[in-house]
């Protein structure tokens, strides 16, 4: 071969690999995918679906609502008409949506001299119809391929057959008992406004409004008064949860009353503004099982079971739906006003900044944080009248109370109430309380009553003083008739002063002496006390003092009592007694740091 018919032939394949190379990246026809099964299928359009499975009763569920999201408008209309399980028909709907099958065209069918009975058509798995507006699909179900990965599936005009995944067969119904809604109230209608329940073992009717304004609910019958929150949140959560165990009939004629469902146990109407969304009636329990009992939907026939547990919160009296907090805090507080034996007011002045009106100390922010929290927290005992007379405030002491509680949420406004508490009197173990917006009385413990401060002084400031480590020149304690003084020679440098005796470990005394430059009381006892009451405190001579002198002069001393634990308190503290502004104050001390005391500034006993 010459070079020339070389060169031919290289230019001839140069050419071919170009032409190769531009149809399969350029000329080439794409290929579309597999089309779907079902074209145009859109789950949130279908308005029915029927299903005709070999052998059962056909199964049919329509949607009036299909652009529901809750899926609330599916209702089966055949076998029986009952409630549908909407996620169920959306699976099997989703599930067709997706199908992309490979076809067996019509050509290829003659292959197949009996292909009705070799692909399953004579006797189909079931048959589908499927409805959106103008807009229809029928589909066989025919046998699976010999795998058993797939099935065959016929469309009603379309010719040909299609091969497609086997998996979605089984979110085909087999009986109208799989598409059944088995909740008892459809999950997606949560936002009632209004409940109505009749319980007839309690003789009550209950009707519960939800406020549009504030969504509190409130009771309308047998009294208006506030509801309890709390519980209808919690028992509408249950009832949510609430499922039937099992469909007992569906016959029409079926006698309510050997079901307890005529009258029934409960019945629950829940609305929302002027519409009755659902109902739910419950009935006894089956004879071999209390843990369950009969109950209905609404108007439709079926009696079924459910657990009664889920609807123990309904079955409760009428005090069971009243809210037990002793009133409802709607505002943030700026004042407190307290009426009684000890009056005195609470103000803040600034952002968390309180003082105690007439006095020269300021109050402590958590202190008053944590009483509007106690009161706040008040909870009712008993329910002791709801129609007031006159008569009734006087046999109550409510006519003269004992201390009234004021709050408002501005300062110095008398307009601004949040609250108003009135206290009477004493009874037993209960102290009679009455709200100021209310007429009804209410009982509360006389332990609740108790935690309530009596007193302006106990919210006092905790902190007590506060100096530096630095500062301390010496530190005198007396204690069982002894004295020790502890002499401040520089940083980290303590020694005994002369005349005292024993033994300091000095890096303790600073890390002691720097906690105590920082007393805080753990809670205020009491102010300016009889001598008596003191020594009740356990305050005597031979007690522990601690005296602290600073390099500029000034004197911190502080006396200890009884431990609290004397006094019922559960933790390791002492009783305590400071003078500030020329007033004696006893306080309990921290526990924490009475151990430091404990430990690096007493005397021991050995040392003479």
């Amino acid at each position: 071969m010459n070079s020339k018919t070389t060169g031919i032939w290289f230019v001839i394949a140069a050419a071919l690999f170009a032409f190769i190379f531009i149809f399969e990246h350029y000329l080439r026809p794409v290929t579309a995918g597999p089309a779907t099964l079902l074209p145009n299928l859109r789950p949130a359009t279908v308005t029915s679906v029927q299903v005709f499975p070999t052998g059962a009763m056909e199964i049919c569920a329509t949607n009036s609502r299909p652009s529901d999201a809750a899926g609330g408008g599916w209702v089966l209309t055949r076998p029986v008409s009952y409630p549908a399980q909407a996620a169920a028909i959306q699976a099997l709907l989703n599930a067709l949506q997706k199908l992309a099958p490979a076809r067996i065209g019509t050509a290829e069918l003659h292959e197949h001299k009996d292909y009705e009975t070799e692909f399953g058509f004579e006797h189909p798995q079931a048959r589908l119809a499927i409805a959106a507006g103008d807009q229809s699909w029928q589909l066989t179900v025919g046998g699976r391929t010999a795998p058993g990965d797939q099935v065959y599936l016929r469309v009603a005009g379309v010719d040909g057959v299609a091969v497609a995944d086997a998996g979605w067969l089984d979110l085909i119904p087999r009986t109208g008992d799989e598409w059944r809604d088995t909740a008892l109230v459809n999950a997606g209608h949560n936002d009632f406004d209004w409940i109505v329940l009749t319980n007839n073992a309690k003789g009550i009717v209950i009707e519960l409004r939800r406020d549009p304004t504030n969504h509190l609910w409130r009771m309308i019958r047998p009294r208006n008064a506030r509801a309890d929150a709390d519980h209808i949140t919690d028992a509408l959560q249950q009832l949510l949860a609430a499922h039937v165990t099992q469909f007992i009939t569906d016959d029409a004629k079926a006698d309510p009353a050997a079901f307890g469902l005529q009258p029934a146990d409960l019945d629950l109407w829940l609305g929302r503004s002027t519409n009755l969304v659902t109902a739910v009636h419950v009935g006894k329990s089956p004879a071999n099982d209390p843990s369950r009992a009969y109950g209905k939907r609404g108007d439709w026939n079926t009696v079924f079971t459910t657990a009664r547990e889920p609807l123990t919160p309904w079955r409760g009296a009428e005090k069971d739906f009243r809210d037990t907090r002793l009133f409802e805090l709607t505002a943030p507080v700026a004042e407190i006003e307290v009426r009684g034996q000890n009056n005195f007011i609470l103000r803040e002045q600034g952002s968390n900044d309180w003082r105690i009106v007439g006095e020269k100390y300021s109050a402590d922010a958590g202190s008053v944080q944590q009483f509007i929290k106690t009161l706040a927290g008040l909870r009712v005992a008993e329910y002791v009248k709801d129609v007031v007379m006159p008569a009734d405030l006087t046999g109550c002491g409510l006519a003269t109370p004992q201390r009234e509680i004021v709050l408002r949420s501005k300062a110095g406004d008398t307009n601004s109430v949040v609250a108003q508490l009135y206290f009477g009197a004493t009874l037993t173990n209960e102290v009679f309380v009455r709200c100021g917006n209310e007429d009804s009385i209410y009982a509360i413990t006389v332990r609740d009553f108790n935690r309530l401060p009596e007193e302006g002084w106990e919210f006092r400031d905790l902190g007590i003083w506060n100096f530096k480590v630095d500062d301390v020149a010496q530190i005198t304690i007396h204690q069982g008739g002894k004295t020790r003084q502890i002499v401040h020679n520089g940083p980290d440098k303590w020694s005994l002063a002369a005349g005292s005796q024993g033994f300091i470990e000095g890096k303790y005394i600073g890390q002691a002496v720097e906690r105590f430059g920082q007393l805080t009381a753990a809670g205020w006892i009491g102010r300016n006390l009889a001598g008596s009451d003191m020594t009740t405190m356990g305050f005597r001579p031979d007690n522990l003092q601690i005296t602290t002198e600073l390099k500029n002069g000034g004197k911190f001393t502080v006396d200890f009592g009884s431990p609290t634990v004397d006094f019922g308190a559960h933790d390791n503290g002492v009783l305590a007694a400071v003078t500030l502004d020329g007033e004696r104050w006893m306080f309990e001390f921290s526990p924490v740091l009475y151990q430091f005391v404990l430990s690096y500034l007493t005397i021991p006993a050995n040392v003479p």
